[in-house]
């Protein structure tokens, strides 16, 4: 086993900001799709119109709002992304328990997100002829691998 550098404070400390940072993108993910979150967002955005009426539309009035709504957007972009690479991970890992599990399925198939395009076209092809052999099937119950294909 390598020794990782840190000592064992220092590990800690920094799982601790890790697992904080992951906590807190994932509640501002959850948090920003809410009901609440979309009624404030109208809001907000009539509030400012309606100042916008008492400003007459000012280039001033117009800039701050710009700003503040870029710098939210880009924060929401990295934070949202965050939580949804944690989230597709556990699917990808979930099924992949799925196909391993089961016995007729091919486990060529545990780990397929990390194949490139072209060995996942090449598969999609190979699914294209175990549904054109099983369209000549005469029971829909029968079970098929890729590795039949």
């Amino acid at each position: 086993m390598k020794p990782s550098g840190l000592k064992p404070i220092e590990a800690k400390r920094k799982f601790a900001r890790l697992h904080f940072f992951e906590k807190f993108s994932s509640r501002i993910s959850k948090a920003s799709g809410s009901n609440a979150a979309i009624i404030t967002a109208f809001s907000v955005v009539v509030l400012w119109l309606l100042c916008g009426l008492f400003e007459n539309f000012s280039a001033d009035w117009k800039f701050v709002f710009n700003i503040g709504t870029t710098m939210i957007t880009f924060l929401m972009v990295f934070i949202i992304q965050k939580s949804r690479n944690k989230d597709s991970l556990a699917i990808q890992l979930k099924l992949n328990e799925l196909v391993a599990a089961h016995e007729i399925a091919s486990n060529r198939l545990v780990d397929v997100e990390n194949m490139t395009e072209e060995e996942l076209k090449v598969i999609q092809k190979y699914y294209s002829q175990l549904s054109d052999s099983a369209k000549n099937e005469e029971s829909l119950q029968q079970s098929h691998s890729i590795d039949e294909a």
